[in-house]
C-alpha cells in the first residue's frame, strides 16, 4: 500500500518525522508516507540490546540447572527454539513498511476487527505489565546490588527511565537503542569471555523426563515473545524499503544476541560456585573481577531498560490496537505511561521471588503466540494474490469480522496446554503419563490452529463462491 484510498483508514495524525525529543502522537494508525524514514539496518540494534540483560542469560541458566540438561543439549535447544523464532520475527517484520501500521492492526486480517481484541488484548497485558514486571526487577536488583541502594528504590529508578523512552515514542526508542548497542555488547562480550573460560560443558548432570522439550519451549518462547511487535518497528519504512533487508536484519538481530547471552548461562550454570547460589544474578557476576562485576551490573540496567522501553510501547500500541477510541492525541503514551505504572507494582510484588516461575511464564508465552502464529501465517498464504487494498480496508473496517481466527487460537492453545503443558503450575494429560514426552504445547497448539484456520478458510470459501454461482446459472436456466 502507497497511498491510503479509503476513507474508513485511520492515519495517525500530526507531525513526528524523524523528530527524537519529541511525544510520537497517535496510538495505532497508519503512519502517513510523508512521515516515513529509517533503514532496515537500524534492525539490528533494536533487537540486539533488548536481549542483552540478565533475563536471557537466564534462560540458558535454567536448561543446565533446573532441568538438569547437559551443556551442549541445551545449547542444542538454544540454537532451534532461538532460531524458529527470529524467521518468524524477520517475516513478520517485512509487513510493517507496505501497510504502515503495528502487528496488532495488522492481526486483524487474521481475526477481525473485534476478534482481534484476543491476540491484542493477551499482548497489552504480557508486554506492557508481565514482561515490563520481570525486567524491572532484573534491572532493579543488578542497581541495587551496585548501588546498595533499597530495592523498591531502585525499582523505581528503572522503571521511571524506561516509561519515559517508551512515553516519547518510536525515535526516541531506536536512538536508546542504538547507542546501547555498542556498550552492551562490549561489556556482554567480555563476561561472556570470561565465562565460557570458567565453565565445565562436560561437567556431569541429572536430566528429568523430557527436559530437552521444555527447554526447547522456553528458549522458543523467549525470542519468539518479540514476534507480536515485529511491524511495531519497521512501519515507519518507506513502502519501497528492501523486505530481504528488513527480514535479515531483524532475524539477525534476534538470533545472535539471544544464543550468544543464552549459550553463557548455560556455560555458567556448569559453575558449582554460580549454580548454587540463590541468587542467580550475584552468582554469576561474582565470578568476574570487581570491575567487570560493576560494568556488567551497569549492562544489566541498560539492557533491562532497552528490553522494556519496547515492552512498554508494543503493550500500548496493542492496547489501542483494542479498538477502543481514545480521543486525546497522545494516546499511545497516555497508555504506556498507565501500563508502566502498572507493571511497577507488578514488579514490586515480585522482588522476593524474582526467580520463581520465570520458566513457566517463558512456556506461556509460547503456549499462545504459537497458534496466533499460525492463524497469521496461514492468512498470510490464503491472502497472497489479494489486491493490497482491500487489505487495508479490512484493517480498519470494524464491521470486519473472521471468527475462524480467535476460535483456531482459542481451540489450538486450550487443546494443546491440556494435552502438552509441563510446568509445575499445570501438567498436560500426556506428560503427567509419560514424563518423557517433555512439553509440546507449543507445536500442537501450532498445528492444530492452522489445521482449523485453513479448513475453515477454505470451507467458508467454496461456500461463498458457490452462493455467487448460483444467480448465475438460474439465469443460464
Amino acid at each position: 500500500m502507497t497511498t491510503v484510498s479509503d476513507p474508513e483508514v485511520e492515519v495517525r495524525e500530526g507531525t513526528y518525522g524523524d523528530k527524537v525529543i519529541a511525544v510520537e502522537p497517535g496510538g495505532a494508525e497508519f503512519i502517513p508516507l510523508s512521515e516515513r524514514h529509517g533503514r532496515p539496518l537500524q534492525l539490528f540494534w533494536t533487537w540486539t540490546s533488548p536481549n542483552m540483560e540478565f533475563a536471557t542469560v537466564f534462560v540458558g541458566f535454567i536448561g543446565v540447572v533446573f532441568f538438569g540438561l547437559s551443556f551442549w543439549a541445551t545449547f542444542l535447544a538454544i540454537l532451534i527454539g532461538t532460531t524458529l523464532g527470529s524467521i518468524t520475527q524477520g517475516i513478520l517484520s517485512t509487513s510493517g513498511p507496505t501497510f504502515g501500521v503495528p502487528q496488532m492492526v495488522l492481526s486483524r486480517r487474521g481475526f477481525g476487527y473485534w476478534g482481534n481484541i484476543m491476540p491484542a488484548g493477551i499482548n497489552a497485558l504480557v508486554a506492557g505489565i508481565g514482561w515490563f514486571a520481570v525486567n524491572s526487577v532484573s534491572g532493579a536488583l543488578a542497581l541495587n546490588a551496585l548501588t546498595h541502594l533499597p530495592e523498591v528504590l531502585c525499582l523505581l529508578i528503572v522503571v521511571v527511565v524506561q516509561i519515559t523512552v517508551a512515553f516519547f515514542g518510536y525515535n526516541l526508542i531506536h536512538v536508546f537503542e542504538r547507542y546501547a548497542f555498542p556498550l552492551l555488547v562490549v561489556i556482554f562480550l567480555i563476561a561472556s569471555a570470561v565465562t565460557l573460560g570458567k565453565a565445565h560443558p562436560g561437567a556431569t548432570h541429572h536430566t528429568i523426563p523430557g527436559a530437552f522439550l521444555i527447554t526447547l519451549g522456553a528458549t522458543f518462547g523467549y525470542a519468539v515473545g518479540w514476534n507480536p511487535y515485529a511491524s511495531d518497528y519497521t512501519r515507519y519504512f518507506k513502502p519501497d524499503t528492501s523486505k530481504r533487508a528488513i527480514a535479515f536484519w531483524a532475524f539477525l538481530g534476534l538470533l545472535l544476541s539471544c544464543v550468544l547471552l543464552e549459550t553463557v548461562g548455560a556455560a555458567a550454570g556448569t559453575i558449582e560456585k554460580v549454580a548454587t547460589n540463590a541468587n542467580p544474578t550475584a552468582g554469576w557476576t561474582g565470578i568476574f573481577p570487581t570491575w567487570l562485576s560493576d560494568l556488567t551490573l551497569i549492562a544489566i540496567v541498560i539492557g533491562g531498560i532497552a528490553a522494556n522501553a519496547i515492552n512498554i510501547y508494543s503493550g500500548a500500541i496493542s492496547f489501542n490496537a483494542l479498538g477502543f477510541k481514545l480521543p486525546i492525541a497522545a494516546r499511545r503514551a497516555i497508555v504506556a505511561l498507565g501500563l508502566g505504572t502498572i507493571g511497577f507494582f507488578f514488579g514490586w510484588a515480585g522482588l522476593g521471588n524474582a526467580g520463581q516461575d520465570y520458566n513457566n511464564f517463558l512456556l506461556i508465552i509460547a503456549y499462545w503466540i504459537s497458534p496466533w502464529l499460525a492463524v497469521m501465517f496461514c492468512d498470510m498464504y490464503l491472502r497472497r494474490n489479494q489486491n493490497q487494498a482491500e487489505i487495508e480496508h479490512l484493517l480498519f473496517n470494524r464491521k470486519y469480522t473472521n471468527w475462524a481466527g480467535p476460535v483456531a487460537m482459542g481451540v489450538g492453545a486450550g487443546v494443546s496446554i491440556w494435552l502438552f503443558s509441563n510446568q509445575t503450575k499445570y501438567v498436560g494429560l500426556v506428560p503427567s503419563h509419560f514424563p518423557s514426552t517433555g512439553d509440546l504445547t507449543f507445536e500442537a497448539g501450532f498445528v492444530l490452529a492452522a489445521v482449523i484456520y485453513l479448513t475453515w478458510r477454505l470451507v467458508e470459501d467454496r461456500r461463498t463462491r458457490a452462493v455467487a454461482a448460483a444467480p448465475a446459472a438460474a439465469h443460464q436456466a
